[in-house]
């Protein structure tokens, strides 16, 4: 028995395919998804979606955030952002974070804050994200 995801962004389609299991970086913690999982709707932290096929490698992407809706045999993830893992370019993840970490400091307002720490959440999952397949 199979899924069929979808992952889309605002930049279009990312993915669309079967699958035997999908991890996604949900708001309240990771959440495994396998045929005929319950109906669910919730949002997305930044962070990994890995999206399993039979016979196949694991297929890993970034999002920054989004929602996921779940029905028995039907994933359909909606993220602001997103990008396949492997595409991930360290450096600029890096200095994205260190940017981040800057806007955090110099935060002169509550709106202020919260955009820099929702820019350091991004940033610091992307990081985290890219080096965790660097050591694999």
């Amino acid at each position: 028995m199979k899924l069929h995801v979808d992952l889309v962004s605002v930049e279009g389609q990312i993915y669309s395919g079967a699958a035997t299991m999908v991890v996604v970086a949900a708001e309240e913690g990771d959440v495994g998804i396998a045929p005929r999982h319950a109906p669910l709707l919730t949002r997305m932290r930044p962070g990994q979606v890995r999206i399993q096929q039979e016979g196949q490698d694991e297929q890993q992407f970034f999002v920054s955030g989004g929602v996921l809706e779940v029905q028995p045999h039907l994933v359909t993830i909606m993220a602001d952002t997103a990008e396949r893992s492997a595409d991930i370019d360290e450096a600029a993840a890096e200095k994205a974070k260190q940017s981040a970490e800057e806007h955090v400091a110099s935060a002169e307002d509550k709106v202020d804050m919260a955009r820099a720490q929702n820019e350091l959440a991004e940033a610091a999952a992307r990081l985290n994200l890219v080096r965790k397949l660097r050591t694999r």
